[in-house]
């Protein structure tokens, strides 16, 4: 994620280039410039015969549905980015609140082992997830969360072999070691109630999480304003030429650049757990938590 100053109006003008719709677009725009400029010079060129082609007013109707088609379409994908801050949001109370639970329940240097691998496996939790979410193997999850300095996940602290959801394994090691320690009469009945509804919380935000990464927008409503806006702007110049004249090329040009970009910034908030420009920042978040809970824990 792009860290910015939203009041840095002139800054950001200025970063048009910077862009990075623009920098997806740039062969789009400039084949499309190419072809508007053909077209412009046919159509005066041979004027007479394209005389009848006034669709000004049929593009600006088209241009009115467009637009709400698209703000609908950037809506829902937006609702889809702020539901997995939100996810991660509660995922940073919930580990804090499991530590600090934890860290009053096994107090002591008899519990100092404990508490460093409960540590490593509540910490290595958020790592995981964020390495789950972008598709990774789980033989690389464990890697990556191994290499998380200075508490990462060390060989035994998974009772599981060979684990296919990493998340998941986790947070059974977690409930197994929280209810051993019940059944040796370290952690009473009422606690281990609370303590599950800490860990309940964590399956809870990772399944909202795959909700969001799995179930995309449905395919016809997206395959469609593809094909509006290809069509849209395809036709465009055509009845642009007699007003503009040679202004058509980049007043058609720009047109395609807004609506494509509204596009394209829909398609990535909608998925919002990869490494693009504008997806959630999961990886200082885990860095957050990471030190929360060493520091809880401690």
């Amino acid at each position: 994620m792009i860290l910015y100053n939203p009041r840095s109006w002139f800054g950001l003008i200025f970063e048009f280039h910077r862009s990075d719709t623009f920098r997806k677009m740039i062969w789009v725009l400039l084949a499309f410039a190419g072809y508007t400029t053909a077209l412009t010079y046919v159509e005066l060129r041979y004027s007479a015969y394209f005389a009848f082609l006034d669709t000004v007013v049929v593009h600006s109707l088209l241009g009115f549905i467009m637009g709400l088609l698209l703000v609908f379409r950037t809506n829902t994908g937006y609702d889809r980015w702020w539901e997995g801050r939100k996810q991660w949001g509660a995922l940073v109370n919930s580990t804090r609140h499991l530590a600090y639970q934890l860290a009053a329940l096994l107090p002591g240097e008899e519990y100092a082992e404990d508490r460093a691998a409960l540590t490593r496996l509540i910490a290595s939790y958020p790592s995981a997830l964020r390495h789950h979410l972008r598709r990774m193997a789980p033989d690389e999850i464990l890697r990556r969360i191994a290499e998380d300095t200075p508490h990462g996940l060390r060989p035994g602290d998974i009772a599981t072999d060979d684990p296919q959801h990493i998340p998941n394994a986790i947070a059974a090691e977690l409930y197994r070691r929280i209810v051993a320690w019940n059944r040796a009469g370290v952690i009473s009945g009422e606690m281990l109630i609370n303590l599950n509804a800490e860990l309940a919380r964590f399956t809870d935000i990772t399944g909202a999480c795959e909700r969001i990464l799995k179930t995309p927008i449905p395919y016809g409503y997206s395959l469609f304003i593809k094909k509006f806006i290809f069509a849209y702007t395809l036709t465009l110049p055509l009845g642009l030429v007699n007003e503009f004249s040679w202004w058509t090329v980049p007043l058609a040009t720009f047109v395609l650049y807004v609506f494509g970009s509204l596009e394209l910034l829909a398609e990535e908030v909608e998925e919002p757990f990869g490494e693009d420009a504008n997806d959630l920042p999961t990886d200082p978040l885990a860095d957050t938590m990471r030190g929360n809970i060493a520091e809880l824990l401690a």
